[in-house]
């Protein structure tokens, strides 16, 4: 075990950067790791770019989807979340173990400048040590010689070696000695110095090696915290990854387990909307036929009063000549008047009774905002095309809707995939049926065969039906066929 273990109560980093990775391994399989800094803050940020991009388009999926199977849109929406949020994640994941792998590197770095410097430190205690043992020898030999000094016994001077000295031998002997005690004397005081100016130089360095290794613990220590947090991090991140996969699958799993019904569903909506159309255009059949019957009593009528008008000129004409002629005259006049007054008076009655502009002149909700357009699309999810045959607009829940033109409320009622409809006949405008529908409501103002109009209340937006959001799915019929809302508005 290391020196890092020993000081920090910790298990060695290199041991954790080997447990993080070899947890994080099965997920990092799939991350490609960036070198450094810049490219993981570009992937992040193109990550987050595309992550913006796809929930724009999810707010219009959502529109689109409006009027499908529930389980299946909300499971497709949150498939396609997640593949937005999974770039992140992962990139996320990236960033956390880099700075991981950072933070142990440099708590390895510091716990290596540790060791070396507990390293030195021992080889400076050593040094010390040994110098101390060296300067106890020195202080050894110079007290002796002090000692020996202090008996005589190493007296110097020329004087006292002349006078003791027996014989010149004596004298030279005497001589050597005194030089080889000077000579130790001095190598005593030197060794004594030496070791002094050792010892004192190895204590400053042992201090200052000392005072380092208490900086190296405490940024080692701070450095292990660091690493520490950066593995949780990472271990964090690698969950996140893990429960957007988990969901993922989930919700690709549910789109595949909802297409079947959806598909069947579809269907479903189809025959009803085949459904109301023929009905729509056998009620508009029958209002043609009521037409022309009334235009056909309407020109009997006519034809009677001008039989009538006849005879009674004819009566008139019976009388005096003068009186005749100018009761003709004025008879006839009152009668051709009267005829074209009436003639006139059918015409108008019969004809359009929408004359010339826009078919609706109210918005059938409060908000003038389109979610989803009239027209021909692919179904997201299923991969066919298919009619979205009226025009969803903004209609929170509970939203009031209203009459978008005046006319008799055919019906009020639930209508298969369409929910709560109020269906509305407008009569004839510019010669053909009209009539308009509001749909998915959550419940009614208005009842069959009512009338109604224009901008009044009819109910309340829901729903109900095929639906998965509050909203108005408004439809317009012309001659029992839909068109585009929005070119009649």
């Amino acid at each position: 075990m290391n020196a890092t273990s020993h000081m920090f109560g910790v298990r060695p980093l290199r041991v954790v950067a080997s447990a993080c990775a070899l947890v994080l391994s099965v997920i990092l399989a799939m991350v490609v790791v960036p070198a450094q800094g810049s490219d993981l803050d570009d992937r992040m940020d193109e990550a987050k770019r595309k992550q913006q991009q796809t929930q724009q388009q999810i707010d219009q999926l959502e529109s689109e989807l409006a009027e499908t199977d529930a389980e299946l849109a909300d499971a497709y929406v949150k498939l396609q979340k997640i593949q937005a949020e999974l770039p992140v994640a992962q990139a996320n994941l990236s960033i956390a173990r880099a700075e991981f792998d950072e933070a142990v590197r440099e708590a390895e770095a510091l716990a290596a400048k540790l060791d070396d410097a507990q390293a030195e430190k021992t080889s400076l205690e050593e040094q010390v040590a040994a110098n101390e043992e060296s300067m106890s020898q020195a202080r050894a030999g110079v007290a002796e010689m002090a000692r020996q000094a202090a008996r005589g016994d190493l007296d110097m001077s020329t004087f006292g070696m002349v006078v003791g000295a027996q014989s010149t031998e004596d004298f030279v002997d005497r001589y050597s000695m005194s030089n080889t005690a000077l000579r130790a004397q001095s190598q005593s005081l030197s060794a004594l110095r030496d070791a002094q100016a050792l010892s004192r130089n190895a204590e400053i360095r042992l201090a200052a090696v000392e005072d380092m290794i208490t900086v190296l613990k405490d940024e080692a220590d701070a450095q292990v915290k660091v690493a520490e947090e950066k593995e949780a991090a990472a271990e964090s991140a690698m969950r996140e990854v893990e429960n957007l996969i988990a969901q993922q699958e989930a919700a690709a799993a549910a789109v595949e387990s909802r297409k079947d019904a959806a598909e069947q569903q579809l269907k479903s909506e189809e025959a009803s909307a085949a459904q109301l159309s023929s009905e729509i255009r056998e009620i508009a059949g029958l209002q043609e036929a009521q037409r022309k019957e009334e235009e056909r009593k309407e020109r009997e009528r006519r034809e009677a009063e001008r039989k009538k008008a006849e005879a009674e000129a004819k009566k008139n004409n019976s009388g005096s000549s003068g009186g005749s002629s100018g009761g003709s005259s004025g008879g006839s006049s009152g009668g051709s008047s009267g005829g074209s007054s009436g003639g006139s008076s059918g015409g108008s009655s019969g004809g359009s009774s929408g004359g010339s502009g826009k078919a609706f002149t109210a918005w059938p909700t409060a908000y003038r905002v389109v979610t989803s357009s009239y027209g021909w699309r692919l179904h997201p999810v299923l991969g066919y095309h298919r009619l979205h045959a009226g025009t969803d607009m903004r209609a929170y829940c509970g939203t009031p809707i209203y009459a978008a033109r005046s006319g008799k409320v055919q019906w009020a009622k639930y209508y298969g995939g369409f929910g709560n409809q109020v269906l509305i006949n407008h009569g004839s405008y510019n010669g053909k049926s009209l009539m308009s529908s509001y749909n998915h409501l959550s419940s009614f103002s208005v009842r069959s065969g009512q009338s109604v109009k224009a901008g009044q209340l009819l109910g309340y937006s829901g729903t109900t039906g095929t639906s998965t959001a509050c909203h108005l799915h408004f439809e317009v019929y012309v001659n029992g066929s839909t068109v585009n809302p929005m070119t009649m508005m």
